[in-house]
């Protein structure tokens, strides 16, 4: 054992003793390339410092700007940030274009064939407005058949009137008749539709004749489809409420020489109640489709009207 120790200590001896010769060895030969090297930066260092001198104070202001620079960045992108929150915003709030053009966006539209002033139609050679429908001397007129307020949801079939009528019809409108028809767009005379103020008939326009005298109802424009497949626009003009139940109620509207578009409702129960008038005037024509122009419902008898007093009587109950 004492051997072994002995044996380890002269090993580790050699062993240190090498590798501090070889050390020493290394760094006398890199001591002189060291010095050299040393040397050598001194000596380009003082070369380089005139030069590095003047471009060091140039480099100041450049340091400076720079930094402003860096300091702008975000001011900027901040701004760019609002300007398209903004923009994108007033895109979202911006109004939709209406897809369904009124008639006086269908009257300024370049189109010619978009939309046509109706004809004033002369019947008769005295020309005194007596439209009488088929006759020889003027030009043929077509029945109305549908009328429609799209502002108040109105949409209702046209019908005459049944024969001795005791009560009108529910669900359509009818056309005067006192002596001649009162049904034909277009023509020198007045079209005078009357319904009653229910629901899927004129009751909206009831209850906006209520609100500030039906003010509102003021420009709103009305459609009356005829059997030759048109659509005769009108647009409303006058609000007439509380019209006595007399006989002289349409004298007004019968009186016209001119194409109008009357509408009347009750503003009561009892066929004694005051009426509403509704007064529009021409604005165009437009084509319409066969389905259109000829709605399928032909009314019925209302399940409130009153009994039949004579076998000849019409709209009402059995």
């Amino acid at each position: 054992m004492l051997r072994l120790r002995s044996l380890g200590r002269t090993v580790v001896g050699t062993v240190r003793g090498s590798l501090a010769r070889s050390f020493g060895a290394v760094v006398s030969v890199l001591r002189p390339v060291g010095v050299a090297l040393a040397a050598g930066a001194g000596a380009v260092s003082r070369t380089a410092r005139p030069i590095l001198h003047p471009l060091r104070r140039l480099a100041r202001p450049l340091e400076g700007l720079s930094r402003d620079l860096a300091g702008l960045v975000p001011a900027l992108l901040a701004g760019a940030g609002v300007f398209l929150v903004v923009a994108g915003l007033f895109n979202y709030f911006s109004p939709a274009v209406e897809s369904n053009p009124s008639p006086t966006d269908v009257v300024a539209s370049d189109s010619p064939a978009a939309y046509s002033l109706p004809p004033l139609v002369t019947v008769g050679p005295s020309g005194s407005g007596n439209a009488s429908p088929g006759t020889s001397e003027g030009i043929g007129l077509a029945v109305a058949t549908r009328v429609v307020i799209p502002a108040l949801n109105i949409d209702v079939p046209i019908v005459a009137s049944p024969h001795n009528e005791q009560y009108p019809l529910c669900n359509v409108a009818e056309y005067l008749s006192l002596g001649k028809d009162y049904a034909y767009p277009g023509a020198p005379q007045a079209v005078y539709l009357y319904a009653h103020a229910r629901v899927h008939m004129f009751w909206n326009l009831l209850v906006n004749s209520k609100i500030n005298n039906g003010a509102a109802m003021i420009g709103m424009w009305v459609e009356v489809y005829t059997d030759d497949n048109q659509r005769h626009v009108y647009e409303i003009s006058q609000v007439i409420r509380h019209v006595p139940p007399s006989t002289s109620f349409a004298d007004t509207a019968l009186a016209a020489h001119t194409d109008q578009l009357w509408l009347q409702t009750s503003e009561g129960h009892a066929n004694s109640s005051t009426k509403l008038q509704i007064v529009a005037t021409p604005i165009g024509v437009l084509a319409a489709s066969q389905a259109d122009a000829h709605p399928a419902g032909r009314g019925n008898v209302c399940p409130d009207a009153p009994f039949c007093t004579a076998s000849n009587q019409g709209g009402c109950r059995r």
